[in-house]
C-alpha cells in the first residue's frame, strides 16, 4: 500500500494504526492523522483475516491481560510481604535490645 494515501474528508496525511476490536484483532488500517479529528478509516493497510484468527485472537488476548493482572498481583503481595518481614525483624531487634 502506498504510504503516501491523504485523508479524503480534510487532506490531511495519513497514519497507519491497529483496531483491537473482536471483529478485527491486530488489524491494520490507514486513517487520519489529526489529533482530535475522526475522519473514519480511509483504508485497511492489512487483509482480512481468516475466521479462525478472529475467533482465537480475541480469546488469546483476553487470557494473556488475565495472566497479567494475576502477575500484578502477586508482584504487589510480595512487595507486601516483604514490608512484613521487614517490620517483623525490626520489632524483634528492639523488643530483643530492651529484654537485654
Amino acid at each position: 500500500m502506498n504510504m503516501e494515501v491523504r485523508c479524503p474528508n480534510c487532506g490531511g496525511p495519513s497514519i497507519i494504526r491497529t483496531s483491537w476490536t473482536t471483529i478485527n484483532p491486530a488489524r491494520r488500517f490507514c486513517c487520519c492523522a489529526k489529533r482530535g479529528i475522526n475522519c473514519g478509516i480511509i483504508d485497511w493497510y492489512d487483509p482480512p483475516m481468516c475466521p479462525r484468527s478472529v475467533q482465537v485472537i480475541p480469546c488469546l488476548l483476553r487470557s494473556m491481560n488475565e495472566l497479567q493482572r494475576v502477575a500484578q498481583q502477586r508482584t504487589d503481595q510480595e512487595k507486601k510481604m516483604k514490608k512484613m518481614l521487614l517490620l517483623s525483624w525490626l520489632f524483634f531487634i528492639v523488643v530483643f535490645t530492651f529484654m537485654y
